[in-house]
């Protein structure tokens, strides 16, 4: 049984690469005129049928961009929404329900170090951390799907937060597509489309720095920090000053860890340790420490508090120093 299992798992894993393989290759033919020829005369069907193929596009790597214009050019801005986001959703869903079956288990058994504790994070986070990777694409949607089935996340709330959170990215770019097939084809209120389609694009690309906002912690003292540290809190010190900085007048916090903020952004993996546990960004007052807490939280750390009066205040406080 577990040999015609594995077999099963490979056949369909063999398929799966034919199939991508396949729709990469052609993937120069598939354009919003080769869909609208595709769905021409389906009548009643259309709908379904596009959101089938929205969904195939998902499995198979295709640029689901070009369907969700084709989508609002198509189907107008409400219906196309609703089509679009459901095709997504659905496609989404066999791409993490496959990679499950496929090799789920097999990751489970394979990982091991800072991957493992990276696996562990988002796992923990759950709907929390779909959510948030929906509402701000830091990894590529088709490529996101599969990498999500790999962890225990819940089927059910991977749906629903995939659902509800793609909503205002799905709502600006079907919109954009509606708008730009009224003006080719010169309906009335153009401006006034084009505009509000910029506004829902403008909008969408704010979303990672207001996400970023909600998801960092409020800031904390330094007494607050002196108790914690007293207390042997499991909590990283990341101090953002400059080298020089970090052990010139002021000094800095015993244990801390110094990651200028200037070179923060290409060190990230050196903290994946700390995803889901609590990070204090320190340094000279807090400007730059605020700086590093949201670019912190809008790459999905979970936990991360501003040290109010950064150094300053700690030595005025006489807290020890080294």
């Amino acid at each position: 049984m577990a040999m015609n299992s594995k077999l099963l798992r490979f056949g369909l894993l063999a398929v799966l690469i034919v199939a991508i393989g396949i729709a990469i290759s052609y993937r120069d033919q598939f354009d919003a005129e080769a869909l609208e020829m595709w769905l021409d005369g389906t009548g009643a069907a259309g709908p379904l049928l596009f959101m089938l193929i929205y969904a195939a596009a998902a499995v198979l790597f295709l640029p689901g961009s070009v369907l969700t214009l084709a989508g609002g050019a198509l189907f107008g801005p409400v219906l196309g929404t609703l089509y679009n986001l459901t095709g997504a959703t659905l496609g989404a869903t066999l791409a993490f329900l496959i990679a499950r079956y496929l090799a789920a288990d097999w990751v489970e058994r394979k990982t091991g170090g800072r991957m493992a504790q990276l696996k562990t994070g988002v796992e923990k986070e759950g709907w929390r951390f779909v959510a948030f990777v929906r509402l701000v694409p830091l990894f590529p949607f088709n490529l996101l799907n599969y990498a999500l089935g790999l962890t225990r996340i819940n089927l059910l709330h991977y749906i629903i937060a995939s659902y509800i959170c793609m909503l205002p990215g799905a709502t600006a770019y079907t919109y954009l597509g509606y708008a730009g097939r009224e003006a080719i084809a010169g309906g009335e209120g153009m401006i006034q489309k084009g505009l509000l389609a910029l506004g829902l694009l403008a909008l969408v690309a704010f979303l990672p720095r207001w996400i970023g906002r909600l998801r960092r912690r409020p800031s904390q003292t330094v007494d607050q920090l002196k108790q914690q540290l007293d207390q042997q809190a499991d909590v990283l010190v990341l101090d953002v000053r400059s080298e020089e900085d970090f052990t010139g007048e002021q000094q800095h916090i015993p244990g801390a860890r110094n990651i200028p903020l200037e070179a923060l952004s290409g060190r990230l993996d050196e903290l994946t340790d700390y995803l889901e546990r609590p990070i204090v960004t320190v340094c000279r007052t807090d400007r730059r420490s605020a700086k590093a807490a949201q670019l912190l939280a809008q790459q999905g750390f979970g936990d991360v508090h501003v040290v109010k009066g950064g150094m300053t205040d700690w030595n005025e406080k006489g807290y020890p120093v080294e």
